[in-house]
């Protein structure tokens, strides 16, 4: 009887297992990262994803990388080595998780990391030259829910916590703290509340050891009715963003406005933006525009239908050296790019159907046009006040002096008119040219050759050894091709649109059409995992918690503001919440309700047992609170404090927010040698760090927070010599002979 029912209950647990099994519809590989789609299931309260390859195993991601689509989820995986992957979607469900299931092998690229902005051995942006965050990178999350609430701790900031995106920018703006900051954009956003003239502006006071990436998580992250502005800043990343419908002062969907170095800015869609006050910006002012800025790299986007893509200078200014290679001009009218002054280097672009012109120099530029395909573009190559530009009775694009243009192995199809110096078959083709057109790419240009307005000379930088790059064209051919695969967001963006060659090639007004699809556009997006944002205004009551009868139970040693307020059968509470200080993710949860640390706030309680106290603040906080009037040091916004039997008053030192915390006993309440997972204190730690666990710990790896094993200790472990160790956080892996547990712990 007793196999049968065994027998019953292992049919029956195969059976629901294969009932509610995870059907994986669609994974793959891109640039750096990685994603799958699978079918939802009814009954799961969430996934997890975990990916394995390149020596990282099973290792989770984020929530917020985790969305559901209604008929599908999807997540991405970001910051990967070139190399192959596996990744496993499991379902979690009320009592733990359920079985998962794993792709195929898929396989990642690594990004082209070419151009002037890789100059001098620099790395623009938050992520290593390999592809991965750097060591010390703050990743931040910024959907509609928590762009206004997403909170951190900028050194040196005006007021910390910093709360909303551009005031965590505007921290940075001092250039006084070091972080490598990542900022990821999920779905559609719309305006802030809080921005600098509709634009989200990065600077960093050009800070060398200051690294940003902003970036777009999968297919459809969009910045729409708002712009980014780059000013005063170095090291920075900007990529996979899609954004539409720019109303911000400034006008640009991207805009480095001045003084900016080694910038990158690459694989984004840029679409319409509202209609300015000039006639010729009725699809927008420019789509990605740069002023006075130097060592930059402009790469692998899509420009549909933009009326002017790139302008590159604003004046008379220093000569700086930009890279714009691998863009795809489609349908876009004119300034791909128009250059004043500066030395560019353009190869490897697609002009696909361009209605006013594809190049322009001016005042005294140099530019390196090399091994473009130009279909249907109308006038390739313009040199201001001679040649095309002024065939036709007046120019076409400028009165400024003119520059020069070296061309180099250049397919040109379909164009209206395009004159080269020295061609026999037009009048005067040495003063009413266009292009220097070359047979190797190291031909030199001399002074003999001039522009015909302002007798201006070729510089002759891209054969210089101490300037240029190292770089493999490809042919003209082979460059679309992989133009129309990689440009614009991963596998072409969320938004669908073709072009009618037959009217589109030739007219430059705006396609209403198109300009209808983006105005009504909407994301398909449903909602993100662990996003669940409360809404309405600051929350400021002043009362008292706790004593509402009973004895705790092991829940009531963990206080969630966020869920529970004020309202405690363990901890007594004084003091006022609020939902305006940010937003914090700690332990799979999101948490948007704190208790601020006043002059009048006290959480008191009483232990039994000694116990492990854990406070958690706003994202990368530090400063000081106090415990029975002893001083403690937060860092990074969290604090483990080792207490032992007997009554406590938390109270404010510092101005703090309070998200969270909890008592782990260390006996009886939760006795050791029950404990599902090792605990380690105190966090942060200076010197030793201590070990609890019910089962011996055999081994202990200490990695890197990017995933680089630095340590590996072996034996009975019971306390570990952190002294030699750098500050930051790191990944504890312990080993024990029940399993694996993974904590963060933080070296002060």
């Amino acid at each position: 009887m007793i196999v049968r029912k065994l027998l019953t209950l292992i049919i029956i647990a195969f059976i629901a297992e294969n009932l509610f099994a995870l059907t994986i519809n669609e994974s793959g590989g891109w640039l750096e990262s990685a994603f799958v789609k699978w079918a939802p299931i009814d009954s799961a309260k969430s996934y997890n994803v975990y990916y394995t390859g390149e020596g990282i195993i099973n290792k989770k991601i984020d929530n917020q990388l985790i969305r559901n689509y209604g008929s599908y989820y999807r997540a991405d995986i970001l910051g990967l080595k070139a190399g192959s992957y596996t990744i496993k979607v499991t379902p979690v469900y009320a009592n733990g998780e359920g079985t998962g299931s794993e792709t195929n092998s898929v396989t990642v690229y690594a990004h082209d990391r070419t151009g002037f902005a890789f100059s001098n051995g620099r790395v623009p942006g938050a992520y290593k030259a390999d592809g991965t965050p750097k060591d010390d990178a703050v990743i931040l999350y910024i959907t509609e829910n928590t762009k206004n609430k997403v909170s951190l701790s900028v050194n040196q900031a005006n007021l910390n916590p910093c709360v909303g995106l551009q005031t965590i920018l505007d921290g940075f703006k001092k250039g006084k703290d070091n972080r490598a900051l990542i900022i990821r954009l999920i779905g559609q956003v719309t305006d802030f509340a809080y921005d600098l003239g509709g634009d989200i502006v990065i600077e960093n006071d050009n800070n060398t050891s200051s690294y940003i990436t902003f970036e777009g998580v999968g297919d459809d992250a969009v910045a729409d009715g708002w712009g980014i502005r780059v000013k005063n800043a170095t090291n920075i990343e900007i990529r996979n963003i899609g954004t539409m419908n720019c109303n911000s002062k400034e006008g640009d969907n991207i805009g480095l406005q001045q003084s900016n170095s080694y910038i990158w800015v690459h694989h984004c869609d840029f679409f319409y933006g509202d209609a300015g006050g000039d006639a010729d910006q009725a699809k927008g002012d420019g789509a990605l525009d740069s002023k006075t800025s130097g060592y930059v790299t402009i790469s692998y986007n899509h420009f549909w239908d933009s009326g002017k893509s790139n302008l590159l200078g604003n004046g008379t200014e220093d000569p700086e050296y930009l890279t714009y290679h691998h863009n795809w001009y489609d349908h876009s009218d004119s300034r791909h790019p128009r250059v004043r002054s500066h030395s560019v280097h353009v190869y490897n672009n697609y002009y696909d159907g361009n209605s006013k012109y594809g190049v322009g120099s001016t005042n005294a530029s140099s530019v390196f046009v090399e091994g473009n395909y130009f279909r249907n573009c109308k006038y390739p190559m313009l040199t201001s006040m001679q040649g095309t530009d002024i065939f036709y009775g007046s120019p076409t694009f400028s009165s400024e002096d003119g520059g020069t243009i070296k061309a180099y192995n250049n397919y040109l199809t379909g164009y209206n008119r395009f004159v080269a110096y020295g061609d026999t078959l037009y009048p005067n083709p040495k003063v009413e040219f266009d292009a220097v057109v070359v047979d190797n790419r190291n031909d030199l240009i001399g002074d003999s050759i001039t522009s015909k307005k302002g007798t201006k000379t070729y510089n002759n930088f891209d054969t210089n050894t101490s300037v240029m790059y190292n770089y493999t064209p490809d042919s003209p051919d082979d460059a679309r091709i992989k133009v129309m695969e990689f440009a614009g967001r991963i596998n072409g963006g969320d938004f669908k649109w073709i072009f009618d060659n037959s009217v589109d090639d030739e007219s430059y007004l705006v396609n209403t059409e198109l300009k209808a699809a983006l105005t009504s556009y909407k994301t398909s997006l449903v909602s993100i995992q662990g996003d669940s944002i409360a809404t309405g205004g600051e929350t400021d009551t002043t009362t008292t918690g706790g004593g509402t009868g009973g004895d705790p139970t092991a829940g009531d040693y963990v206080h969630n503001f966020t869920e529970s307020g004020l309202s405690s059968s363990f901890y007594s509470i004084t003091g006022s919440l609020s939902d305006s200080k940010g937003i914090v993710e700690y332990s799979e949860l999101t948490l948007d309700i704190c208790l601020k640390m006043e002059s009048s706030t006290i959480v008191s309680f009483s232990t039994n047992e000694d116990a492990i106290y854990t406070l958690v603040f706003n994202t990368g906080f530090s400063g000081n609170i106090k415990l029975n009037d002893t001083l403690y040091s937060v860092s990074n916004g969290i604090l483990s404090i080792p207490i032992v039997a007997g009554s406590y008053e938390l109270k404010k030192d510092d101005v703090a927010n309070l998200y969270y915390m909890s008592i782990d006993y260390l006996t009886n309440g939760f006795n050791v040698n029950e404990m599902s997972a090792p605990v380690v204190y105190p966090n942060p730690v200076i010197n030793n760090l201590n070990i609890l666990s019910g089962s011996d710990i055999v081994k202990v790896d200490i990695y890197t927070i990017s995933g680089s094993l630095i340590k590996s200790l072996s034996g009975n472990l019971k306390t570990l010599d952190m002294s030699n160790l750098s500050k930051g956080s790191y990944l504890f892996v312990l080993h024990t002979i029940n399993g694996i547990s993974k904590q963060i712990v933080i070296k002060e």
